[in-house]
């Protein structure tokens, strides 16, 4: 039996945004990380930009993947929208894990567009890019988008191969690659 991951089937996660709004956090975030090229952070990680639906209505069952505890993702874009309408800063994301190829968003009524790769430790909670200070053996900071992102897939496979070798023993370092597109337009304009 394939899964979810291994058909490359688009996923959707609801994520808090996080970004200049957020003020003196933000600027703490900024001057610790030193990745003073951010817009805002576009993450999976569940630090910086926690999860927006904490808790699994049993109303969200026939729209969640219900496999490998992932029930943080939903297989119906609609469905996220809608139920977090009322929430002002957030980010609704499709999310591809592990694409062994550019992966494509099937355009139904809202489409997306890739923003780029994020590695996130296997566990789904850290991501190696922007939350671990950094890996300046693996990849620069100045490599990482204003979303704090990879933009290529072929070289977030090759941090994570090069993360993996040099950092055997970091926890965060075990990671998969997940590309994320957000909405275009995009849903939420944060309040500044």
């Amino acid at each position: 039996m394939s899964s979810w991951f291994e058909d490359m089937k688009p996923l959707f996660i609801a994520r808090t945004a996080f970004g200049p709004w957020d003020g003196d956090r933000w600027s703490k975030y900024i001057n610790w990380s030193g990745l003073t090229q951010l817009d805002e952070l576009v993450s999976l990680d569940s630090m910086m930009c926690p999860l927006l639906l904490r808790e699994t209505k049993d109303t969200y069952w026939p729209h969640i993947v219900n496999e490998d505890f992932m029930l943080d993702y939903f297989i119906d874009s609609e469905f996220l929208i809608e139920e977090t309408a009322d929430i002002e800063r957030k980010n609704i994301l499709c999310v591809f894990r592990n694409p062994a190829c550019d992966p494509v968003v099937p355009i139904d009524k809202q489409p997306f567009k890739l923003l780029g790769y994020d590695l996130v430790d296997t566990c789904g909670s850290i991501s190696a890019l922007s939350n671990c200070g950094g890996f300046a053996d693996v990849f620069a900071n100045q490599e990482l988008s204003r979303h704090g992102l990879i933009l290529s897939r072929e070289r977030a496979f090759e941090v994570q191969t090069l993360l993996r070798a040099r950092h055997p023993d970091e926890r965060h370092a075990d990671c998969h690659v997940w590309a994320l597109f957000r909405p275009e337009p995009e849903i939420s304009v944060p309040i500044v």
